[in-house]
């Protein structure tokens, strides 16, 4: 299916939200090596009976609108040079780039992009290259299809915020062009001052138990040839027979992301054949934001998550039983607390130059399920699909998301879906690992 895009426009704050060029620091979440990746996705808009605008001229009119308070998205990223931590430079007259794209087909075509071809989908989202992600921190594709839907691709840079920092720019985008005079949630920065190191900088909880420091060691360095993308379905009536299951044999209860999460980081380590000594590790973000204290304000839209771990040796998560791996999530979290985030921080500002990463051996795993998209509304409702193309994660090159189904499809309401990426050798492996899960085979 061709998509045809024609050439960006640059999109301007509606009134110059500033006169003198400045540069604004960042937090030590933000400038965690594992950021500097844009992170890039699509939500799918089905087409409104009450609704014959056109959506380009819809969204850039209060993308426009939107900029004079989230002026940092026209902003362009550099390196300090004194420590080489990124910061945020903002320049009078710059803006942010929007591509107009059509697609003469309906979106019904291709299911909403349900299960739609990975190569088609690519070509609804831009994919700036090195330099571009630097200088366009933000960058935005709307592709109209014949029917009336459409679909709005970003590409943002993950050191400019998180999945729910986004949202928050665009549930402002969105309620603005609804007719809205104000955006309900007043942004705030205070990056440096509100996640910043404490003084002095000290780790009192044990960071380095999880985290290496490694200068030569660069996240996500030419790791994605040969990374393809999986998809599997998965039941509610599979996931409740399983923790059934695990809460028999361990006495424990378990969460969906706890028991899933376990399926599928040993299924994972297994396929790939990891060498049996190596230290594996289980990794997802945690939104601190009412951890740490005191809590963040409700309009901050940076970074608010800290990377945890579970971690083990690839031979004992093989030989453990499925309901032990569960256990291991499951504990990690407790780690959750105020002086978790401060040490984390803390550990950036004293150690950011010696090459701070967290292995070569993580799986990275993400609940988009409860994300809060279903609440960017433009003006034909919310989005029936959203779909992730990052491949690049808490420091893995292949990560896992839980994502729900499309509202737009119908027979497919039971469970949802996981997508994932892993190593084109590891597929079969990983495929005979999940058909285990689905047929309850666990010692």
């Amino acid at each position: 299916m061709d998509v045809k895009a024609s050439i960006a426009t640059t999109v301007y704050p509606s009134h110059q939200p500033f006169t003198v060029d400045h540069i604004l620091p960042l937090s030590q979440l933000d400038t965690d090596r594992n950021m500097n990746v844009p992170f890039r996705y699509v939500r799918a808009y089905a087409a409104a009976d009450h609704q014959n605008a056109d959506p380009f001229d819809v969204i850039t009119a209060a993308l426009s609108t939107t900029l004079v308070k989230f002026y940092p998205y026209t902003g362009s990223l550099h390196r300090r040079k004194s420590d080489g931590r990124f910061e945020l430079h903002c320049s009078v007259g710059n803006g942010v780039p929007v591509i107009p794209a059509t697609v003469d087909s309906p979106l019904s075509s291709v299911n909403y992009l349900d299960d739609a071809d990975e190569e088609f989908i690519e070509l609804l989202v831009p994919n700036p290259d090195q330099e571009a992600r630097l200088t366009h921190v933000l960058m935005l594709q709307v592709t109209r299809f014949s029917c009336g839907g459409f679909t709005l691709g970003a590409a943002v840079h993950h050191v400019l915020c998180d999945g729910i920092g986004a949202t928050l720019f665009f549930n402002a985008m969105a309620e603005i062009a609804r007719g809205e005079n104000e955006m309900k949630v007043e942004p705030v920065w205070d990056r440096s001052k509100l996640l910043g190191p404490r003084e002095p900088a000290r780790t009192e909880f044990p960071i380095e138990e999880f985290l290496s420091l490694d200068k030569d060691f660069v996240p996500y360095l030419g790791s994605n040839e040969d990374v393809v993308r999986e998809i599997c379905n998965v039941k509610d009536e599979w996931l409740d027979r399983f923790k059934i299951f695990l809460q028999e044999k361990s006495g424990s209860s378990f969460t969906t992301f706890e028991a899933l999460g376990a399926v599928l980081w040993q299924a994972r380590v297994k396929a790939s054949k990891t060498p049996r000594k190596e230290e594996v590790k289980f990794g997802y973000a945690v939104n601190i934001r009412r951890v740490i204290q005191p809590p963040l304000p409700a309009g901050y839209w940076g970074n608010g998550c800290v990377p945890m771990y579970a971690q083990t040796t690839a031979g004992d998560l093989i030989d453990k039983p499925i309901w032990e791996t569960a256990q291991l999530i499951k504990k990690s979290k407790r780690n959750v607390s105020n002086e978790y985030v401060h040490s984390f921080v803390d550990f950036q500002e004293l150690n950011y130059e010696k090459g701070i990463n967290a292995g070569k051996w993580v799986s990275a795993v993400t609940d988009w399920r409860h994300l809060g998209h279903s609440t960017v509304d433009f003006g034909w409702g919310g989005p029936v699909t959203v779909i992730p193309l990052s491949r690049n994660l808490l420091g893995s090159s292949e990560p896992c998301f839980f994502l729900p189904y499309s509202a737009a499809t119908q027979g497919k309401k039971d469970g949802f879906k996981v997508l994932l990426y892993i190593h084109k050798d590891a597929v079969v492996g990983f495929r005979e690992e999940m058909e285990k899960f689905v047929n309850m085979e666990f010692a």
